[in-house]
């Protein structure tokens, strides 16, 4: 068994399909069923004996400031999350990556998913009733991932936490350190690099119950889990928009974020009462589709 050092909490990205509540605050700031997302992370993280916890930041970086003093966890600052995919988080928190837990700060686990004490390396995965379109996992006999193919039917696929062992994230952590100035590095998940390299990266699937782990992608997927956000968004923007249009926040659907020539977040677009509308940041203007 491993004893657990720490855990790293990955919370540096934009968010951009969680438009407009990303372009607001961070999403792992987000309020779900009465508690911040991310805060709920780290209190079940304690609850389990784990107490050093780092937050990896760069979108926003100053609104995690307030959690360093509220739980005692230290924060890493990622100055490449507008340009790199989650692989610059890993980077960033290199150094004190060992038996580390890690983490998404936008999960929600309805039930305490960590333990001070590990055995190996391992990916959580839920189960896919029917077709999916996630990164769906074959493994051995032994429960050790053989294969990831993106999308599948009736499968169990990656969803939330991991844990790497010390050995797993020195071979890790070897790998991306000569991939990582490759022009074709920048814009992969970490996940993917794990995948070209599965056969020297051995890691379990851990398997949990429908019900257990949530990621909220949009704002839609959040009203489902959290009805509260039916008819009040937390969102300035959204609550203009339906002042706008003369509608309430609950007519707002199929909100999906544009992008900029820079990549960054320029607006979204959603359905109201029957029409497309697209709103965009910088204009603060409202048009139909």
């Amino acid at each position: 068994m491993n004893k657990v050092d720490n855990a790293v909490i990955m919370a540096a990205g934009t968010s951009s399909r969680f438009a407009p509540l990303s372009y607001e605050r961070p999403k792992a700031l987000a309020e779900v069923r009465g508690e911040v997302l991310i805060e709920r992370q780290i209190r079940q993280l304690k609850s389990a004996g784990i107490d050093q916890i780092y937050i990896v930041t760069g979108y926003m970086a100053e609104r995690f400031e307030y959690l360093k003093g509220k739980y005692d966890i230290r924060l890493i600052y990622n100055p490449d999350y507008l340009t790199r995919n989650n692989n610059g988080s890993i980077w960033a928190a290199r150094d004190v990556i060992k038996n580390s837990f890690i983490c998404s700060g936008d999960n929600y686990f309805t039930d305490e998913p960590f333990e001070s004490e590990v055995e190996s390396a391992y990916y959580s995965a839920v189960y896919a009733h029917g077709l999916t379109k996630e990164w769906c996992l074959e493994t051995d006999r032994d429960g050790h991932i053989q294969s990831v193919r993106i999308g599948g039917e009736n499968s169990w696929y990656m969803l939330g936490h991991v844990f790497w062992d010390e050995l797993f994230s020195s071979r890790f952590l070897s790998i991306l350190e000569c991939e990582y100035n490759l022009p074709e590095t920048a814009d992969k998940l970490w996940e993917a690099i794990y995948i070209e390299h599965i056969q020297e990266l051995p890691m379990r699937m851990r398997k949990y119950p429908d019900g257990m782990i949530y990621e909220f992608d949009t704002l839609d997927e959040l009203r489902a889990f959290d009805p509260s956000y039916q008819t009040d968004t937390r969102s300035a923007i959204l609550r203009s928009v339906a002042v706008k249009l003369h509608a309430e926040e609950s007519e707002l659907h199929e909100i999906t974020a544009l992008r900029g020539t820079d990549n960054t977040a320029a607006g979204f677009t959603f359905l109201c009462k029957g029409k497309y509308y697209s709103y965009y940041y910088e204009r603060q203007e409202l048009e139909v589709s």
